[in-house]
């Protein structure tokens, strides 16, 4: 009797086991969401290819790590995206900057021309000479300083030496080009 008990029992958790639903495999998104799940089950993929090429689970993993790889590589095309736009910027104001500093200088040339045209500025070539000094009337609030002029040399005062400052005009290029020959040839 013990043994017919036995088989009966035997045969009834036989028919349990051919009855019971299969273990459904893990998905991608259940991958996605447990990295280390993930990687374990591609360890395990990964030492037999050829067997494991077509197991549910296995195809599994290989879609989540190819999303996790869409997603990170969006990720950082989103980033040099918004880092090449951040260049964009900086050079449009870059050169936002550069027009505006020439249409000011342009407008500043124009200005300085039109009032030589009409107050009667010097010429390209000439030495502009200061108006002459006015002396301060008496009612006047500003200070007034007496400037009294140099004293001219004698007439029997040595001629400069190549220490002293010579005075030329600085549109002569060729007198300073002598000058400096005659500096040059002079013995010190």
């Amino acid at each position: 009797m013990k043994i017919l008990q036995q088989t009966s029992c035997f045969c009834g958790l036989l028919l349990l086991g051919a009855c019971a639903e299969e273990v459904p495999p893990i998905s991608a998104a259940e991958f996605i969401e447990n990295p280390r799940l993930l990687e374990a089950t591609m360890v395990r993929c990964g030492q037999n290819r050829a067997q494991s090429k077509y197991i549910a689970e296995c195809m599994n993993a290989r879609e989540a790590v190819n999303k996790l790889e869409a997603a990170a590589e969006r990720t950082r095309r989103e980033s040099l995206e918004k880092q090449s736009e951040r260049k964009r910027q900086a050079f449009r104001r870059t050169q936002e900057a550069a027009a505006e500093a020439r249409r000011r200088a342009l407008e500043d040339q124009r200005r300085r021309e039109e009032e030589e045209y009409l107050f009667g500025g010097t010429a390209p070539g000439e030495v502009s000479t200061p108006p002459p000094a006015a002396s301060p009337q008496p009612s006047s609030n500003a200070p007034s300083i007496n400037v009294e002029p140099a004293p001219e040399l004698p007439a029997d005062a040595p001629p400069a030496t190549v220490d002293d400052p010579i005075d030329a005009p600085a549109t002569d290029l060729g007198a300073i080009r002598e000058e400096l020959k005659r500096r040059q040839e002079s013995p010190e």
